[in-house]
Parts: structure tokens; sequence; C-alpha cells
């Protein structure tokens, strides 16, 4: 155990090393990714004066920069949180904010005090953005920002560390780990008999002379034998999915994401009324989230149906375009604006890695009206579509579905 723990504490103080040299704002620069951070402490003599294996220092140099890296990103998600609630700032004013927080160059540069140069595209879209607004004003208000909720780590526990393939070895129903004397190992007597081949983490407990071995985990995605059908699906507003052969799910989607969009108008209707009283928000961000949660929960149940029901192997859906400016319509552009597609897709993704099911993506270019049996353009018309070559007749989604469908397994034309 004495053994054990000086590894601890020789990768704990390596880690705090790094967090006060690399933690702050001048580190940005060398944390991604991070080689730059590397050569330095390899440079900085620590690891000799510590008498610490390569195999351990290495690991708490990555390992507190990957703290590092997490802390940053806590930063920036509180500063965005607030600026979403903040009402003093002007749309223009947030988007530019949202930028400096989402390219990380820009980011750097404005805490390090240097003027922004960005290349290409999005030096142009950053010069697009900066013409629009008091830069200087943003600038010293994210300083700010960052100074009030940043914060450089540190610990005072060794309680353990993590241990690469090359510093153990398995053998006599036991393993053997590398310490801090060169060419010597100690023996830990195993209570299984399973044996890894990755990084683990070594949790030492002093009081109880007792170790504990973590080993990461890794979740293998389920195969499930009868999930043998080819399915076309379409992405609608007010009906999540409509497959190709008519089969509905989430059919109650427009009602909760029309009750979601009123609630949000009337609630921006009486703030706006009531701003010079500076009414409080908090009341309004719980309702919010907890109607959030509910149309979550229920698309979620209504993905699960369709997976369980159709039971695919492959589904085809069309590449959605990017959202487009607002038409004259402000009601209909307040219920598009909250349409959760984004989040409908990335679950749907996420459940059919879980189930080994592929997503193939097509080129949605027009694929609305086509009639899905001869190929003609037709109409639309109270929700249906109509062929006026073939006379074909059928709902407007499940077209739309067979298109994607045809056009996912080479029948179509593809554009």
């Amino acid at each position: 155990m004495e053994k054990l723990l000086e590894i601890a504490e020789a990768y704990r103080k390596v880690k705090n090393y790094v967090y006060i040299r690399f933690g702050g704002i001048g580190g940005l620069s060398k944390i991604y990714p991070g080689y730059t951070a590397q050569n330095e402490m390899t440079k900085s003599g620590i690891r000799l004066s510590l008498n610490m294996p390569s195999v351990y220092f290495y690991l708490a140099v990555f390992d507190a920069l990957g703290d590092i890296k997490s802390q940053w990103t806590r930063t920036k998600s509180k500063i965005l949180e607030l600026l979403n609630k903040n009402e003093n700032f002007t749309s223009d004013e947030k988007h530019y904010l949202r930028f400096l927080l989402k390219v990380n160059n820009a980011f750097e540069q404005v805490l390090g005090g240097r003027e922004i140069e960005l290349k290409k595209e999005i030096g142009q879209q950053y010069t697009f953005l900066a013409e629009r607004v008091d830069t200087s004003r943003l600038h010293r208000y994210l300083c700010r920002q960052v100074r009030k909720y940043h914060v450089i780590q540190h610990t005072e526990k060794a309680e353990g560390f993590s241990i690469s393939e090359r510093a153990y070895r398995y053998a006599d129903h036991g393993i053997y780990i590398a310490i801090k004397e060169k060419r010597k190992r100690i023996f830990i007597l195993l209570t299984d008999n399973n044996q890894y081949k990755s990084q683990l983490y070594v949790k030492l407990y002093p009081e109880d002379l007792r170790v504990e071995i973590k080993v990461p985990v890794h979740v293998a995605v389920r195969k499930h034998d009868n999930y043998i059908s080819r399915v076309g699906a379409a992405l609608g507003m007010y009906t999540m999915l409509t497959t190709d052969e008519g089969h509905c799910y989430g059919e109650e989607l427009g009602k909760y994401q029309a009750s979601y969009t009123d609630w949000i108008n009337m609630q921006t209707k009486v703030y706006n009324c009531n701003r010079e009283q500076n009414p409080g928000r908090k009341k309004y961000y719980n309702k919010k989230r907890k109607l959030a949660e509910q149309l979550h929960s229920y698309i979620n149940r209504e993905l699960n149906r369709f997976l369980e029901t159709e039971k695919p192997e492959t589904i085809y859906i069309a590449k959605l375009p990017r959202p487009q400016t607002g038409g004259t319509n402000r009601k209909i552009n307040r219920s598009i604006s909250q349409w959760q597609r984004g989040y409908i897709r990335r679950r749907l993704e996420q459940k059919c890695r879980e189930r080994s099911v592929q997503i193939v993506e097509v080129i949605g270019k027009d694929i609305s009206n086509e009639c899905s049996r001869c190929g003609e353009a037709g109409s639309k018309e109270d929700g249906y579509f109509c062929c006026p070559v073939c006379g074909f007749r059928v709902l407007e989604k499940v077209n739309t579905a067979c298109n994607i469908k045809k056009r996912g397994q080479g029948d179509s034309v593809l554009y």
C-alpha cells in the first residue's frame, strides 16, 4: 500500500502542476490537442524530481488536461446560459457572443486581449457579425464572465492513479504493477480471473488495506435478428414519422408542439408588457423546462414504438435542409422555430446505434413533388398528393416516404 500511495501522491502533484500551469487563460492555446503542454511538461523536469515512471507521468498530464477542458466547457455553458436569459442584449449581440464561445481561436484571442484574426470562411463570417455590434463592449463582458465563473482546479486527495497496459501484467491469479523503483513490480492477488488489455484505474483504500481496479466498460450494441425490414420514413411537424407503408408515429406531436409554442408566445407578451417592473423569470424557466420534458418524453416513446413495430434493418430518411429565413406569417414562423426536428433526429440516431440499425440519408430535393408510382411531378391538395399523369392519389407524407425509400435503394434519380 505504501508503494502504491507513493505513485498516487506523485500523480496528484503532477495533476496540480498541470492545473496551475495550463488551467488559466494563458493555457488555452496549449491544451488543444495537448501536445504543446506535453512537451512543456517533459522539459519542466518535474518527472525526474518526483522520480516518476513515464507510464504514470504522461497519464497524469493528459488526465489533468482532460479535467481542464471539461472545466472550460462548464464555463462556456454557464456563460451561454446567462447570455440566453439576458434581455439587455440584442439578437445580433447574442449571435456575436455565441460565435465567440463556439470558435476556440476567437475565444482565446478575446481573453488574451489580442485582435481577432480568423482565416477563410470563418473569418468572413466573423467580419459580418462584428460590423453589427460594439465588439469592445462585448469583449469586456465576456472577460468579466470568464473571470467570475472559471475555476482553476486543485486536488488534495491522493486516492488513486491511472495505469497503462505497459505498466502491468497478469500472472499467478493476480496482477503485477510497476512502481517507482526501476525494474520492480508489486503483486496484488485478484478476486477473479478476468484479464484486460486497456488503461485501468487503481483506486486505493489505505484504511482497509484494499485496492479496487476499475476497468472501462465497453457497451456493445444489440443486434436483433428479427430486424430485417427496410423502411422509408418522412419527418413531419404535425405527425412525427410516416412510413412508406402508411404507418404513422407521433401523430400528436403537432398538438404537443402547438401548446408549447402558444404558452411561450403568451408568456413573452406578458413579460414584454411588464418589462419595466422587472418581473422574475424563475417560474417561467421551470415551466418551460417541464413542458419541454413532456414533449421529449412523448418523442422518445413514439420512436421506441416505431422501432419495435417496424423492426427495421435500414431506415431511409431525407436530409433536412438548413432553417431558412422566416416568412410573413409570424405564428407559422414561431411554430417552425419550436419544431423539435433536431432533437428527433439525434434521438433516432442514438436509438438506431443501440439496435444496430443503419440510417441512410438521401437528397431531399423535390422529393415531395414527385409521384412515387410514375416519377412525374404532381400537386398537393388537402394533405394528399395527386398525380395528373397516372392518376395516383395518396397521403402526401406516404408519397414522400416512398420516394425516400426508392432513392435510398437506388431505384430513382439521385440529385
